[in-house]
């Protein structure tokens, strides 16, 4: 029996199995770099343990310093979560060599589906449908997609429609996949346009009990990372749903599995293709949960310690959808830095490696939480989802709620009809509420007066810390010549005294404001966290970020024309211009590795490279100079 468990993880996970084990009242340990040393999951663990080695993800990856850790702690079991070291055989083997119960599947079985090449032969052999794989060398038929052979989570994978385009994505993808996990092998299969990607929850004892839990959508992807998840799939029928699960149920079977992981499909009308086998748990595991009643990691516990399962799973019930905030601009790149507020209100289920306060740091993935809503119908799930998102409080870094919300009021999203491209283009948004999510399916109202809020409030805290006559209005004049304003970098002047015609200042203070129009009574709360820096306004139909600009702005370093900035920190993974080259629009100038994925740099225009100022393997800050690019008309 597990009396002490390590987590070999960080954030939302960890403190995922820490819920679970408090229930079970076993003891807990996380395990923490530098970087992560005030994050909540290390403060909420009965004991932790630092990593020695810096900052970066590497030291979650040293299985000699987890192992460690668990001897100083006591620790009697470990639990991998995902990424890191979850689907790592060594690391399994280690610690049952070591004398500790492994909360995962059997080295062997990771071994088996370590590689996305061996696991498809093993399908293969079980009958379970494939994908044909292509000649890197002369495929023969675009689209297609070449993939990482080993990891998963979209890294080392790269889109190819034409002949042109294969050996720059062959070589990125072994870059970024030899980054991300150690191995650059890569290989090449069609492209399924259209198709829905469709995951099977399978759990498994060593008493030859199978549980096939359910299917979830994962069609909604960016960049080949999941975006939003639900369980079940909007577009399964009862005959591909049994189809799936036999697949699924074969390969648990072919290799020997226990414990709980994911059988991933691609699904085009009736077609079936098998993609890999996820040897842990899932990210989207909460929609299983909330559907079918269970707590997986409970589950994974209980069948590491010997139980069996029962003959069959629970029936499902009702529909649950997740959203994964993350921690991106609204050009997606990742954002690091401070998380001043968050909080979600609703009745939903959040999973969260952040709480008010956090620092993101730069090194990890960028993902900050996952939302999940249950309802009794799909279309409950979505609008109970879509409101809690549109009532959180994010302050600090930016995030990709506006993105999640643009989602849930698509056309396509509410009819259902989602699959693996519908991020590729502009999203058909849902012109009437009606049929949609009532929050998010319409513009917000009382938006256009979050700037005039925001004026108010600014100029009540200024009244607020006003040492001299406090009482009279901020700006006063005794002879007015004209309304006072305020310039925001995001909206330009805002006149706020007088207010705009129409529109009736109830209250005004630094905290909050009270506006009405036509009848209408709207609060504004508003925040600032330092004095001068952004203010965060939130309002019933949604929120903003301000920025203001000084009246008499101080003398400030400007980079010359054509200046190409690091959008975040990161390290220079390569350049591949010189100063003098001629470059076109959209022609890669550097590359940046961060958070684990590879962000090309390109020219923004035709032009000559007058200057490059970093080198390959330089650790840039964000905004620092990486190359100038002067244009030829200029």
């Amino acid at each position: 029996m597990i009396t002490r468990l390590l987590v070999a993880n960080r954030g939302e996970i960890a403190r995922r199995v820490f819920r679970t084990c408090r229930s079970l009242g076993i003891s807990t340990v996380a395990v923490f770099s530098d970087a992560d040393a005030g994050a909540p999951h290390v403060a909420e663990a009965d004991l932790a343990v630092r990593l020695p080695g810096g900052p970066a993800a590497e030291t979650y990856l040293d299985i000699g310093r987890i192992l460690a850790a668990c001897e100083a702690s006591g620790a009697d079991a470990v639990h991998p979560g995902y990424g890191f070291l979850s689907e790592n055989a060594d690391f399994a083997r280690a610690v049952l060599e070591a004398g500790l119960v492994w909360v995962g599947p059997p080295p062997e079985a990771i071994a088996a589906m370590g590689t996305k090449i061996g696991a498809k032969r093993l399908m293969e052999e079980a009958g379970v449908p494939v994908l044909p794989s292509l000649d890197l060398a002369a495929p023969g038929e675009f689209p297609l997609l070449v993939k990482a052979s080993a990891g998963g989570g979209g890294r080392g994978m790269r889109v190819v429609r034409g002949p042109g385009e294969l050996a720059e994505a062959v070589a990125s993808a072994r870059r970024e996949s030899a980054a991300a996990f150690g191995d650059g092998t890569v290989f090449a299969e069609p492209l399924l346009e259209r198709a829905r990607h469709v995951e099977v929850q399978v759990l498994a004892d060593r008493h030859g009990g199978v549980w096939t839990l359910g299917e979830r959508e994962c069609s909604v992807q960016r960049r080949h990372q999941k975006v939003i998840e639900e369980c079940p799939s909007p577009g399964v029928t009862a005959a591909t749903r049994e189809l799936l699960f036999e697949a699924a149920a074969r390969a648990v079977r072919k290799i020997g599995y226990v414990g709980a992981g994911t059988v991933e499909f691609l699904v085009k009308g009736d077609r079936v293709a098998f993609l890999e086998m996820n040897t842990r748990l899932q990210v989207e595991h909460p929609v299983t949960e909330l559907v079918y009643g269970v707590d997986l990691v409970r589950l994974q516990i209980e069948v590491a310690e010997g139980a069996a399962l029962p003959p069959s799973p629970p029936e499902p019930s009702g529909w649950a959808v997740e959203a994964r905030l993350y921690a991106e601009d609204s050009s997606f790149v990742p954002q690091s830095g401070t998380l001043w507020r968050f909080e979600v209100p609703g009745d939903v289920r959040v999973d969260a490696g952040v709480e008010s306060g956090s620092v993101v740091p730069p090194y990890y993935d960028a993902m900050l939480a996952k939302v999940v809503a249950h309802g009794a119908t799909r279309a409950e799930a979505v609008r109970r989802l879509a409101g809690a998102l549109r009532r959180a409080r994010l302050h600090g870094v930016p995030t990709n709620r506006d993105l999640l919300l643009d989602i849930l009021r698509s056309r396509d999203f509410v009819a259902g009809d989602t699959h693996t491209g519908l991020l590729d283009g502009p999203l058909p948004a849902v012109s009437e509420p009606s049929g949609a999510p009532p929050g998010p399916g319409t513009a917000a109202p009382g938006g256009d007066l979050v700037p005039l809020a925001a004026a108010l409030a600014m100029a009540a805290a200024n009244r607020r810390r006003a040492r001299v006559l406090a009482g009279l209005p901020s700006g006063w004049r005794n002879v007015r010549s004209q309304p006072r304003r305020v310039t925001f970098e995001e909206t330009g002047p805002v006149e706020y005294d007088p207010p705009p015609p129409g529109v009736h200042v109830v209250s005004a203070g630094p905290d909050e404001v009270v506006l009405e129009r036509d009848g209408v009574r709207r609060t504004y709360e508003v925040a600032r966290y330092a004095e001068d820096g952004p203010l965060y306004v939130d309002h019933a139909e949604g929120a903003a970020r301000l920025t203001p600009l000084p009246r008499l702005p101080e003398p400030a370093e400007h980079t010359a024309p054509g200046s190409l900035l690091a959008p975040m920190p990161g390290s220079v993974l390569r350049v591949e211009v010189a100063p003098g080259d001629r470059v076109t629009r959209g022609q890669t100038v550097l590359v940046l590795e961060a958070m684990k994925m590879e962000h090309r740099i390109t020219a923004p225009a035709d032009g000559v490279v007058s200057g490059v100022h970093v080198e390959k393997g330089r650790q840039v800050d964000a905004g620092a100079v990486l190359a100038i690019i002067q244009e030829e008309n200029t």
